[in-house]
């Protein structure tokens, strides 16, 4: 089946859900882990289930390119391929693919985007339609859409024809996409400009996706409010009975003003990729375990978390860890990250249920940030 969206509770422009999908129901707004290259790295999915992550994500791109999507395929689908049983998102490989290519004027042209492999320097054609060929054999229960995603600084001349091109490449994506039991989102791209989100948003709407993202607000160049008003532009214009996704999102205070403002899906690679550099979120604001003052604290990452790492292990011993550059360090840290963002989105449900959403984002920042 498609997946189907559920509307459970308002707040303001906040949302209460349920998703209903073919590996299992999830309630958003929801924090989804990325999985990359068919992983969550360093985590079992025995361990994820424990962190109580429903949908997680695995990229196109990647998978495409090593093992590649006919194995996957002959393996019975990323599910049995993983041994995930719960919903799987893949995304369109597309931000991977544009941070590889050299030249936009030559090498973004209509028919796909022409760059070189980052493993082997090999050159790769990737089209709108070949993204979608590739997710309908590796059977996530979610694909993207093809779409550029360009840099917030790029000119209003080239964000406008690089909207008219992500649409026409959703369009030819969505007529070659040919799982039945796989739904299928298109992507809300515009960059700062409030006309151009617009825009994108209804064209995108017209083609009747399962779900809608809104993309391009995870770029280096992109500020906090150019990415509040992305999606305070496109929201008004996406239904409210398909879920709303903000692409590469999974700062704490972003998550919190995500919701407020009406979407039901995160996901980044930050909570996995801290934890590799020693760093743990807390409700104090982000700790770096490699600092001298955590050697003899016998305490552990946070007081009353529910994580495997918080249960058992201190800061001090994982600390040790980090710096002996022992893998279980990683390990125990992304468990508590993850865990961390999706209790976030628990209390944020709880929240929005009871109606004090805007009490919960300024209790939380004032803490998070020791104001």
């Amino acid at each position: 089946m498609k997946i189907k969206y559920e509307l459970l509770k308002t707040c303001g422009k906040a949302r209460v859900g349920k998703l209903h999908t073919n590996h299992g129901d999830v309630d958003t707004p929801i924090f989804m882990p990325v999985g990359t290259q068919a992983t969550v790295k360093t985590l079992s999915p025995e361990e994820l289930k424990e962190v109580h992550s429903g949908i997680i994500l695995s990229n196109t791109y990647h998978l495409w390119l090593r093992p590649g999507e006919d194995i996957v395929a002959e393996a019975g689908g990323l599910h049995q391929f993983m041994n995930y049983d719960g919903p799987i998102l893949t995304d369109c490989g597309g931000y991977q693919v544009f941070s590889l290519v050299k030249n936009k004027k030559k090498d973004i042209m209509e028919e796909g985007v022409r760059f070189k492999s980052h493993l082997n320097g090999e050159s790769l054609f990737l089209t709108p339609e070949l993204s979608i060929q590739i997710q309908n054999k590796l059977d996530s229960d979610i694909a993207m859409s093809f779409d550029e995603c360009p840099p917030a600084s790029a000119s209003y001349e080239y964000m406008k024809n690089s909207v008219e091109r992500t649409l026409r490449w959703a369009e030819r994506g969505k007529k070659v996409h040919s799982n039945p039991n796989q739904s299928l989102f298109g992507i809300v791209q515009g960059g700062p400009h409030e006309d151009l989100r617009k825009y994108s948003a209804v064209e995108t709407v017209k083609m009747n996706f399962d779900g809608y993202s809104i993309g391009g607000v995870a770029n280096d160049d992109e500020s906090k409010e150019d990415m509040y008003h992305a999606i305070e532009y496109a929201i008004p214009y996406l239904p409210e009975d398909k879920p709303r996704y903000l692409m590469g999102v999974g700062d704490p205070i972003d998550i919190i003003e995500g919701v407020i403002r009406g979407i039901d899906m995160f996901d980044c690679v930050h909570p996995t990729r801290l934890a590799r550099h020693g760093h743990a979120f807390t409700r104090d604001g982000k700790i770096n375990l490699k600092n001298a003052k955590f050697k003899r604290d016998f305490t552990p990452l946070e007081e009353g978390c529910d994580c495997y790492a918080c249960k058992h292990y201190t800061k001090a011993y994982i600390r040790h860890l980090i710096v002996a550059d022992e893998t279980f360090g990683a390990r125990l840290l992304s468990i508590h990250n993850i865990r961390f963002l999706i209790r976030l989105t628990e209390e944020l449900r709880e929240a929005i249920r009871e109606e004090n959403i805007l009490q919960y984002r300024e209790d939380f920042i004032k803490r998070y940030l020791g104001e």
